[in-house]
């Protein structure tokens, strides 16, 4: 039975992560539509949607749903081919049509294959490239759009080329507000009396001080004033008819196009992946440790969607970067995500003059402290110490999501993790060991639980190289399933090579369907009577020794 959620139980903490979601996602719906080609107005629209709508339906607590930065290549070619936008939102509500019916096939369920170390990589790649991506804002270099995630950029450079052309094109203004919306954010994790403010979060005070800073050296005339393309550009429609006008509706004739029906099938597919990844790595950074229900979560996404899409707006996924933010900021349920649609809603309608007084170097420092929070140099240091089978996965998805795009870094990961399990149990099919006794070594092989096809090149590997002359004991007793190509290895090996060689066999716990045990050398049978009576020898002489060992303390103390 499904817990209810009271959803105003904690209204002073989730306000106010809301609010600083709304902040941080403001800028990041219009720099998306922008990049996809879009009308800028159809950002805002999805991150309403996300907000109001797949905030209510969904049961993640963390995660914030809106216009993805993934998607903006996918769109923008697709915009392009299918040559109106109008034609464009048709595929929107085939994706979301699509995603409702994966989620009442139970395909979330996939997201339980995702390893931790993987999804771990994934959240500090992205806090690695948002710092990357917003340095350049933080200085006052704006070239890219607000939002953009991928290391290579839409004009051709990358990343690393726009941080250093952002040296040369310094704004002391946008470096003064900068520094001190970074102050006051650090100084609101530091002090435990600015902590108690819930209802003011820090993010907003950061704005606020960012807009009145700015406005001073606008009316001063002082060379520190910001213009107006490096603040946020909100559409300003100046009455109802405006704003209907600027409203596009999905043009139905898109359903007999065979393209329009790919484009769908195409976001769907990238979207619901890009949803799973962030769902699993919100339910981590739930402090509460809840776990999200992902078919709901697909259901919530495909109505989402399909409800974006007809009022004109962007495709939508759960975002990494807006849930991380409402984590960060103290959020305790949806009640928060909402809130953040509600915002968005209400600075369309009524207040876009004021929200377009905001400069982005401010937002540019909510989000460097953001990303420092996902890629902290401990959570390295943390996987780095686990070993190698942790670390390597973890290091590639992270450089995999900074230099190409999140679904290959991830795909990489989950790669590199495959491997190191193959190669795991590759080690883990059977444990051998020499041991020692007065009439020559022996060798032991103990095989595993499961010994399957992956492990017939290890073993063959093993008994190829124990040297002729040898006593062996091939152990099965803990064994519950051997695949048929490894029986026929151990049968050629104890049949042919063992009497070629002079190599004494025990096959030992067998079971009968195996036929194994029928194999009649009474040589080893002998020796193997006289070895299991040398190996109880051995054992009481180790514990006649330990008596020794404790007798012998005892006297000296």
């Amino acid at each position: 039975m499904t817990k209810k959620i009271n959803l105003f139980a904690n209204l002073k903490s989730d306000f106010a992560s809301g609010l600083v979601v709304f902040l941080v996602a403001l800028p990041l719906c219009l720099g998306i539509a922008l990049a996809s080609g879009a009308p800028p107005l159809s950002g805002i629209i999805a991150g309403i949607v996300g907000g109001i709508v797949v905030g209510f339906l969904s049961r993640s607590h963390i995660s914030v749903s809106g216009p993805a930065a993934g998607l903006t290549a996918i769109v923008l070619t697709a915009i392009t081919d299918l040559g109106a936008f109008n034609i464009f939102l048709t595929a929107g509500l085939i994706a979301g049509l699509l995603q409702l019916i994966l989620g009442f096939i139970k395909a979330g369920s996939i997201s339980n294959y995702f390893p931790t170390n993987v999804i771990e990589g994934m959240l500090a790649g992205i806090g690695v490239i948002i710092i990357l991506k917003q340095i350049p804002h933080a200085v006052g270099y704006d070239s890219d759009f607000e939002g953009d995630e991928t290391f290579v950029e839409k004009g051709g450079g990358n990343a690393l080329e726009s941080l250093m052309d952002s040296l040369g094109h310094l704004q002391l203004g946008a470096i003064l507000i900068t520094v001190i919306s970074l102050t006051i954010l650090i100084s609101w994790d530091k002090f435990s009396f600015l902590k108690r403010m819930k209802l003011v979060p820090g993010a907003l005070v950061a704005v606020i001080v960012g807009v009145v800073l700015n406005e001073i050296f606008t009316a001063s005339g002082s060379s520190l004033a910001i213009s107006k393309e490096h603040l946020v550009s909100l559409p300003v429609p100046q009455s109802f008819d405006d704003f209907k006008n600027i409203i596009v509706t999905p043009d139905f004739a898109g359903f007999m196009n065979p393209k329009v029906w790919v484009v769908g099938a195409t976001i769907a597919i990238v979207a619901s992946i890009e949803t799973l990844l962030c769902i699993e790595a919100s339910d981590r950074m739930d402090t509460q440790k809840r776990y999200t229900d992902t078919n709901v979560e697909l259901k919530a996404q495909g109505i989402g969607n399909m409800l974006s899409s007809f009022l004109g707006g962007l495709p939508m996924t759960s975002v990494v970067v807006r849930s991380s933010a409402n984590a960060n900021a103290g959020a305790k349920s949806k009640m928060s995500t909402i809130i953040h649609g509600v915002l968005l809603l209400i600075s369309v309608l009524s207040i876009p003059v004021l929200l377009n007084k905001i400069p982005l170097a401010t937002l540019a420092a909510v989000l460097l402290m953001v990303g420092y929070k996902l890629a902290k140099p401990t959570v390295l240091m943390h996987f780095w110490h686990k070993g190698k089978y942790q670390f390597v996965p973890f290091i590639i998805t992270l450089l995999g999501v900074v230099f190409l795009d999140l679904l290959k870094g991830v795909a990489l990961g989950i790669a590199i993790s495959v491997v190191f399990i193959l190669r795991g149990n590759l080690k883990r099919a059977y444990r051998f060991r020499k041991e020692k006794f007065e009439d020559g070594d022996v060798i032991r092989i103990d095989l595993a639980q499961e010994v399957s096809f992956l492990n017939k090149a290890a073993i063959k590997t093993t008994l190829a190289e124990i040297p002729e002359n040898s006593k062996v004991v091939i152990n099965a007793s803990d064994t519950v399933y051997i695949a048929h190509d490894v029986l026929d290895l151990i049968h050629e090996f104890a049949t042919i090579r063992a009497a070629d060689e002079n190599i004494k066999v025990k096959l030992k716990g067998f079971k009968k369907a195996y036929e194994l045990n029928d194999i009649d050398d009474k040589a080893n049978h002998v020796f193997f009577e006289n070895y299991e009576e040398a190996r109880a020898r051995k054992q009481a002489k180790a514990d006649y020794d330990r008596c020794m060992a404790l007798v012998e303390k005892s006297k000296e103390n």
